[in-house]
C-alpha cells in the first residue's frame, strides 16, 4: 500500500502479475489514472487539500473551545455567593438590630432577680428534673419551671396570673413583667426572659442537614447554611426556599437568591424561630436520583443470572 501526500505528485506503482497494490489518498481526491506498460504502470495524481482541511479543522477547534469556555463561565456564575457586592450602597439602607419576636408554642425560660432573693422566690418556680438511667445523680435537681406560649400567645406566670406575650420582643416582654411587679416588689427587679426552643432547620442539597438550635436566637441564613455544612455541588444557590408560618399558622414558601448581594438587605435574611431552609437539587442530581438502590440490585440479580447460566453452558458441553 502506498500512501500519496503531497500535491500535485505522479507516484508510479509497478504490479506484477500474482500481486495486487491500492493507494490511499490520505488528504485530497484522486485527479486522473493513467495506464502503461506491459507491467501495468498507474501513475496518480492527487489533488491536495490539505490546507483547506486544516483550515476547517482549525475553525472547528475554536468553535470547541468556545463552546467550552463560554459553559464553563455560566457555571462559574452560578457559584459565588453574594455577587455584585461591590455595587451595593449599604450607607443608604437602613437596617435595623434583629429582634425575634415571641410566637404560639415558643418556650420561655423566665427569671426574676432582686436584692433579697426571698421576694423573688414567688416568681421564679422550679420543678424537678426527673432521673434517668444514665445520671450520676441519685437524687433530682431543681430546674426553672419554663412557660409555653398558647396559641393566643398568653402564659401563665405566678402570682401575675395570665399574660399576652405574644408578638412581642424579648425587650419588650421583660418591660411588661417589670411594671406588673412593681405593685409586689418595691425595688426595681431584674427580668430575663429567653427563647428555649428557638430551631431552624436545613434541608436539601447541604453537607449536613437537620435541625439547629440558637442560642443567641439571631441568625441569617448565611450562618444556618454554615451550620449545615454549606451547599453541595449540586446545590441551586439562586433556587433556595424559605418555608415560614406566621403566628397565626398561616405558611408561605419564599424563594430566595443567594446569588444576588441584594439578599442581605431582604427581610428574609435572618431567620426566624420554626424556619426551614431547604436547598434545590440541580439537575445532574435529579438524573443520578433515578437510578435507585433497587435498579443496583436489579443488575446484581441479571449479572447472577447470566453467570449461572454461562456456568451451566459450560458443564453441558
Amino acid at each position: 500500500m502506498l500512501n500519496a501526500l503531497q500535491a500535485q505528485t505522479e507516484v508510479s506503482i509497478y504490479q506484477y502479475e500474482n500481486t495486487g497494490e491500492a493507494v490511499t489518498c490520505l488528504a485530497g481526491k484522486l485527479e486522473e489514472v493513467i495506464y502503461g506498460g506491459v507491467n501495468k504502470i498507474y501513475n496518480y495524481s492527487i489533488k491536495n487539500n490539505r490546507k483547506k482541511y486544516m483550515k476547517r479543522m482549525k475553525q472547528l477547534g475554536y468553535y470547541v473551545l468556545a463552546a467550552f469556555l463560554l459553559t464553563a463561565c455560566q457555571s462559574y456564575k452560578k457559584v459565588p455567593y453574594l455577587q455584585g457586592s461591590e455595587y451595593l450602597d449599604m450607607a443608604n439602607v437602613k437596617t435595623p438590630l434583629y429582634d425575634a419576636h415571641i410566637m404560639p408554642k415558643d418556650l420561655l425560660t423566665i427569671t426574676v432577680n432582686t436584692s433579697d432573693p426571698d421576694a423573688a422566690i414567688p416568681f421564679n418556680l422550679t420543678v424537678a428534673t426527673p432521673i434517668t438511667a444514665n445520671s450520676k445523680n441519685l437524687t433530682s435537681q431543681p430546674s426553672l419551671q419554663q412557660y409555653l406560649v398558647d396559641n393566643n400567645g398568653n402564659i401563665d406566670f405566678p402570682v401575675l396570673g395570665t399574660l399576652h406575650i405574644g408578638g412581642l420582643t424579648k425587650s419588650q416582654a421583660e418591660n411588661m413583667i417589670k411594671e406588673k411587679l412593681k405593685t409586689y416588689i418595691k425595688e426595681d427587679p431584674i427580668v430575663n426572659v429567653r427563647m428555649a426552643n428557638y430551631k431552624i432547620s436545613v434541608m436539601g442539597e447541604v453537607a449536613s442537614p437537620g435541625t439547629f438550635t440558637i442560642t443567641n436566637e439571631k441568625v441569617n441564613i448565611m450562618e444556618a447554611l454554615a451550620m449545615a455544612g454549606d451547599m453541595t455541588v449540586y446545590g441551586q444557590r439562586d433556587k433556595v426556599k424559605l418555608i415560614r408560618e406566621d403566628a397565626q399558622g398561616n405558611r408561605q414558601v419564599i424563594p430566595l437568591n443567594l446569588n444576588d448581594a441584594d439578599i442581605i438587605v431582604s427581610p428574609y435574611y435572618y431567620l426566624q424561630q420554626n424556619d426551614v431552609v431547604y436547598v434545590t437539587p440541580n439537575k445532574t442530581k435529579a438524573k443520578n436520583a433515578g437510578i435507585s438502590n433497587s435498579t443496583t440490585i436489579w443488575f446484581s440479580v441479571v449479572g447472577t443470572l447470566v453467570s449461572l447460566v454461562s456456568l451451566i453452558v459450560t458443564i453441558a458441553k
